[in-house]
């Protein structure tokens, strides 16, 4: 039995947690043996002090084994799964769920929602007419049997520790933490009952991690703690520094999505999702060389697989399959405006700052300030130019959708300051980083 005000002063000091005292600690969150100000002294006493990975191992165990693991033993194909450490413009998920159950993987995913200037998958798939996120777990494991995928929400009795933890890192600020990253992504993926498991790192500015070397380190700490709890994993360190594609906002990404599903998305998208996948179907066996795995998904996009799965999906989980097979039937905003390039000579776009381009859709009402304020999925932005390309006196960078004025000015001050230029050609850098599976 320990205390917790002896637990905290361990941490306080610098001294390593034991695994029982990490136990007793979530055994206690979790039961309200201990009171929220005991656990958020505690929190604070990691960000300081850091854990080692032995110590990281045994919270992200004690934080899974607080609720239910899926048991998934019956479905023959390879469990696999997706996690992006968030980004604006990253619709990705969409993407790799029916991609990947095309090519032979089930994925299992339970997303999140948005909160602040990322989108959240969640509240993207909710924008199409119908889509239920919250299924029965008999259900769920019914659908990932039948069409190998599925994306849902976190349900109350997956990793309550997580979503107690959360929400005081939330308001403590204790969100900085790569021990508490990882503990808190990793348990609610291990819940899902998969395989193995690609995470999606991204750095820059409009990503968790601006820096690259803390970006490199959370994946290198993610990857090694998930082995180390028995599943492989593999992580992809991406470029955030612009909007990932063109479109900013919820059903404007689906329908982004859809338009990659028949083979039209834009090339930084599309860059990103089949690194990932790559990585997904060599963990699930299916594709030992890259060339192979992204011939295999070319394959199921030209074919029209990828999207035959993505309908099956929208139809099993309640949404309205007509707007899959006409993207004009998504709801729109009453308003566009044409946001153009004031200069007096052309010029080449430096930089699409991904943090306030990302801002300015929030403030058209497409995220959230706080977690139960409302979303408005027809507003958003749509990049008509990316960072390299140039453009006339006059021609139009982005199209702003939106529904009240007001909103519209707060926005377009964001997008202001979110775009810069130059005279001379802009030398693009690569979306994808590295690639890390040690």
């Amino acid at each position: 039995m320990y205390l917790p005000q002896e637990i905290i002063a361990t941490k306080r000091d610098g001294k390593r947690l034991s695994k029982n005292q990490i136990q007793h600690f979530i055994d206690g969150i979790v039961q309200g043996d201990f009171f929220d100000y005991q656990a958020s002294a505690l929190l604070m006493a990691i960000v300081l002090n850091g854990m080692d990975a032995e110590e990281t191992t045994a919270l992200t165990e004690a934080m899974l084994h607080s609720g239910r693991i899926e048991k998934l033993d019956t479905i023959q194909r390879p469990k696999i799964d997706k996690h992006s450490t968030g980004g604006v413009g990253d619709k990705v998920s969409i993407l790799l769920a029916p991609l990947m159950a095309s090519a032979g993987l089930c994925v299992p995913m339970m997303s999140g929602r948005g909160l602040g200037h990322t989108g959240g998958t969640l509240d993207k798939l909710e924008s199409i007419p119908g889509f239920n996120i919250n299924l029965e777990q008999s259900v769920y494991q019914e659908q990932l049997a039948k069409i190998h995928q599925a994306m849902i929400g976190q349900s109350p009795d997956i990793v309550p520790a997580d979503q107690i933890l959360y929400s005081l890192r939330d308001v403590t600020g204790t969100v900085e933490s790569i021990p508490l990253i990882c503990a808190s992504i990793l348990s609610k993926k291990l819940a899902e009952g998969i395989d193995a498991l690609v995470l999606d790192v991204k750095c820059g500015s409009g990503a968790f991690m601006t820096n690259e070397s803390n970006a490199r380190e959370l994946a290198h700490a993610l990857v090694g703690i998930s082995k180390s709890m028995g599943k492989p994993a593999s992580a992809i360190l991406t470029r955030m520094n612009e909007p990932l594609g063109c479109a900013i906002g919820n059903s404007l990404e689906v329908i982004e999505s859809i338009s990659c599903l028949c083979g039209e998305g834009p090339k930084d998208l599309m860059q990103v999702t089949y690194a990932l996948g790559a990585e997904m179907l060599r963990l699930g066996g299916i594709c030992e060389e890259q060339k192979e795995a992204y011939q295999l998904m070319q394959n199921k996009i030209a074919s029209g697989e990828a999207l035959y799965a993505f309908r099956q999906l929208v139809h099993a989980q309640g949404g309205s399959t007509e707007v899959v097979d006409d993207i004009s039937l998504f709801a729109r905003s009453k308003h566009s405006h044409s946001y153009k390039f004031n200069g007096d000579k052309p010029a080449y776009i430096s930089e699409i700052h991904a943090k306030y381009m990302g801002e300015a859709a929030r403030l058209l009402g497409a995220g959230r300030s706080h977690a139960k304020e409302v979303i408005d999925s027809t507003v958003g932005i749509y990049l008509n130019c990316k960072v390299g390309d140039r453009i006339e006196p006059g021609e139009s960078i982005c199209r702003v959708d939106y529904n009240d004025t007001k909103k519209l000015v707060h926005a377009l001050d964001r997008i202001e300051k979110s775009l810069s230029y130059a005279t001379e050609e802009v030398v693009l850098d690569d979306v994808i980083i590295d690639r890390i599976i040690d």
